[in-house]
């Protein structure tokens, strides 16, 4: 019976550590880390907030890249939409921000998510961000093609394609399109750190290039009523 156990454990073992990797509470020390950060050092009022994965996380230039606009990095690595949307008070709504840029959707993919997930998950997003923020513009970045991540590329085109349809039905969403720009001959460009996933500091050009004149605009947004 005790080697029936053992045997079992080692079993669940894998789908426990899978379910643990799933669950949104796994960033609550970056959310402890942000809530820190903002005591020392309070935001700005009305942000535009920049929230998602890893890609906003990591970009480290955001602020300089932005200036003199005010912009908050709330992104947290490795998170997918639903993560976003299980943070979305601490990491968006708390700021009351006059605009919102929104990335994620390759970590759900990579997860085993289909596209239609990943959407109903945006969608739930901008559900969360009506009832809290109103009217508040949000700037869907497009999913982006990465070297590590190519053979994604259907889906992730699928759940473009769907946000930019969803962008055109509603007036406070709009759909940013990175991926010609990071692309060459139909393939990802060199501007990838050695994970092949994250960007090199040519990849976050490409970026400020295509995001600052957005950002500007958005910055003319009005501040959220309350």
């Amino acid at each position: 019976m005790r080697r029936f156990f053992l045997v079992l454990a080692l079993l669940l073992a894998p789908v426990v550590a899978s379910a643990q990797a799933r669950d949104p509470a796994r960033f609550q020390p970056e959310f402890d880390a942000f809530a820190q950060a903002d005591r020392e050092r309070p935001p700005p009022r009305c942000p535009i907030v920049f929230t998602g994965s890893s890609t906003i996380r990591r970009w480290t230039t955001l602020s300089l890249d932005m200036a003199p606009l005010s912009v908050l990095n709330r992104g947290f690595g490795g998170s997918t939409v639903a993560d976003v949307d299980f943070w979305f008070d601490q990491a968006v709504a708390r700021y009351r921000p006059r605009a919102i840029f929104f990335y994620a959707g390759d970590n759900d993919l990579a997860a085993g998510k289909t596209p239609g997930e990943v959407v109903a998950d945006f969608r739930r997003f901008m559900d969360l961000k009506d009832k809290a923020l109103g009217r508040t513009p949000v700037w869907f970045i497009s999913v982006k093609p990465s070297k590590l991540r190519f053979d994604q590329m259907p889906q992730q085109s699928a759940v473009n394609a769907a946000v930019r349809k969803l962008a055109d039905e509603r007036a406070d969403l709009d759909y940013i399109d990175v991926v010609p720009a990071m692309l060459s001959d139909g393939r990802p460009k060199d501007i990838f750190v050695k994970d092949d996933l994250h960007m090199n500091p040519a990849g976050y050009a490409i970026w400020r290039r295509i995001v600052r004149p957005v950002a500007v605009k958005a910055a003319k947004a009005p501040c959220p009523a309350g």
